[in-house]
């Protein structure tokens, strides 16, 4: 058949010709014609390799969609933008932000004394404690960057405290000692003012007890009275009368549980005064300390016996017979958990439940010692003696920094959470400020109590000492002595049921165990060399 006129076919060589000639019409060819040579005929590639560390390592580029649904070529290259959000700024904000530097690069910095507040110690010298495998040095090495991370935190953090400490300041020619407990309550807040109170009893004289987050008070009569209240309500516990003579009160590790050392055994109640342990092994106690870290129940007898009493789990740890004679002086150490003993000869002896003898041995006085105390830090020790003598003591080097001489002998002295230290002479009590660091002439705060003072102690983050006396009790306000600011994880005068039973099991998980307290509580992070060795000794021995 022949074909209609103007439908004749063209070669195939002649419609390629004419519609490359009409694609160059209308697109130009790039500048660089070798870029055209080196892409003309290579195929679309979604790969791209990366050398890294001696390999080659292909990954798959992902693939892009046009708005009509094809793929873009590969030689194409698209530009995504996305309108700027709210609060940011365009392309010329962005550049003029570029452009500016910052007036104070990097973070902000911390001063040098907030930071040695908050310094854990020293840091290790691997070398010269002959650190020589290297699996220890690295996790050495990772422990001191946490420590020093945290330290930085903590003392940055200290802006965010917002309670201060604050003393009285007195006018020219002034003294604080004059200014009377009448006068502190009548300047103070209605809240405050009713921290100052006195209790008039007859089963006296009596001993004092808080409670670690301070919101409970314990008090104990030498004729049986005991009773257990909240101080700042004035809402009572428990009340009772034991029918015999009580020497001493410890609160436990909580407000459930209370141990009162009776005249001749020590019993442990309940927070309804219901008899929950009578313990026989600590028979004649006169003194008791509670560590809290630990669970252990520390008591002194009238013949010279120190005991360790682990009340989780009803476990006598320790009992040392000290050859010493009566103990009638005790307190422990918070940094290291150490007991610390006066004696009669003018000595004072530090105990742990790991020696016989003891790991510290100082001779304070040449009379016998009366009263024994510890700061917060466990740094500084007051201790005062019958001849009118009160010394304060570095337990870092074991050297007297001050020695005063007190108008009688002091019969009860004990530290603040601050530094403060109260001294009881007589009916007299007085308060320090200052005097670890300075030499002091005058006392920072006096009071006189009705009769002979029995115990001293101040309340934990509260600005108030308790005083017991043969008359009763009384509550004395001291501006400066409690910490304003306090952790809800470690004591919290405002927890509910639920965070104190969560408080109960998270301190018996973590709680120390009786063989880790010593005199330097660094020594358990060292590395003990000569250890080491041995073990690495015998592991090659038998290998060779």
């Amino acid at each position: 058949m022949s074909s209609p006129k103007g439908s004749e076919k063209k070669p195939a060589s002649e419609v390629r010709s004419t519609a490359t000639q009409n694609l160059k019409k209308k697109f130009k060819p790039p500048k660089d014609e070798h870029l055209l040579r080196k892409t003309k005929n290579k195929k679309p590639n979604n790969t791209f390799t990366k050398k890294a560390e001696g390999r080659v390592v292909k990954r798959q580029l992902p693939k892009f969609k046009s708005s009509h649904g094809k793929t873009p070529n590969s030689g194409a290259v698209q530009k995504f933008s996305r309108p700027p959000k709210t609060g940011q700024k365009g392309k010329e904000g962005a550049q003029d932000d570029q452009t500016e530097e910052d007036p104070f690069p990097g973070d902000a910095p911390i001063p040098h004394a907030r930071l040695q507040k908050h310094k854990r110690g020293k840091a290790e010298d691997l070398d010269k404690n002959g650190v020589t495998f290297l699996s220890n040095r690295i996790h050495l090495k990772k422990k001191e960057k946490l420590v020093k991370y945290a330290v930085n935190l903590a003392a940055r953090s200290e802006i965010l405290l917002p309670e201060e400490t604050g003393f009285l300041e007195p006018a020219k020619g002034d003294c604080t000692s004059e200014i009377t407990q009448v006068q502190i309550k009548s300047s103070v807040d209605i809240t405050s003012a009713t921290k100052q109170f006195d209790l008039s009893m007859q089963f006296g004289p009596y001993a004092i007890n808080y409670l670690r987050n301070g919101r409970k008070m314990l008090i104990g009569g030498r004729m049986g009275h005991v009773a257990a209240f909240d101080w700042v309500t004035k809402q009572l516990t428990c009340e009772m009368n034991v029918m015999e003579s009580v020497h001493d009160v410890a609160w436990l590790h909580n407000e459930t549980l209370f141990a009162v050392a009776q005249k001749e055994w020590t019993y442990i109640y309940d927070n309804q005064g219901i008899e929950v342990h009578c313990i026989k092994k600590l028979n004649n106690v006169l003194r008791m300390e509670f560590l809290p870290y630990h669970f252990l129940l520390a008591t002194t007898n009238d013949s010279g016996t120190l005991s360790w009493l682990d009340v989780s789990m009803g476990k006598m740890v320790k009992r040392t017979h000290t050859h010493l004679g009566r103990l009638d002086v005790l307190c422990h150490n918070p940094r290291n958990a150490v007991l610390c003993c006066g004696h009669s000869k003018g000595t004072v002896s530090m105990w742990t439940p790991n020696f016989v003898s003891p790991v510290v041995k100082m001779l304070c006085h040449t009379q016998p010692v009366r009263s024994v105390a510890v700061d917060q830090s466990g740094v500084y020790m007051a201790t005062s003696s019958i001849d009118c003598s009160l010394k304060i003591w570095d337990l870092r080097t074991y050297n007297c920094l001050q020695s005063y001489k007190l108008g009688c002998g002091a019969s009860n002295i004990t530290f603040s959470q601050r530094g403060l230290l109260a001294v009881s002479m007589g009916n007299i009590v007085e308060v320090y400020k200052d005097i670890c660091t300075e030499t002091i002439h005058k006392p920072y705060l006096k009071h006189f109590v009705g009769s002979s003072v029995s115990g001293l102690k101040f309340c934990p983050y509260e600005d108030v000492l308790g005083v017991g006396h043969a008359r009763g009790m009384c509550s004395m306000l001291v501006p400066g002595a409690g910490e304003p600011n306090f952790d809800a994880l470690e004591s919290n005068p405002f927890q509910t049921k639920s965070q104190r039973r969560e408080t109960e099991v998270k301190s018996l998980l973590e709680k120390i165990q009786p063989e880790l307290i010593t005199l330097d509580p660094f020594e358990l992070g060292e590395v003990n060399r000569q250890s080491v060795i041995e073990k690495f000794e015998e592991k090659t021995r038998y290998m060779v």
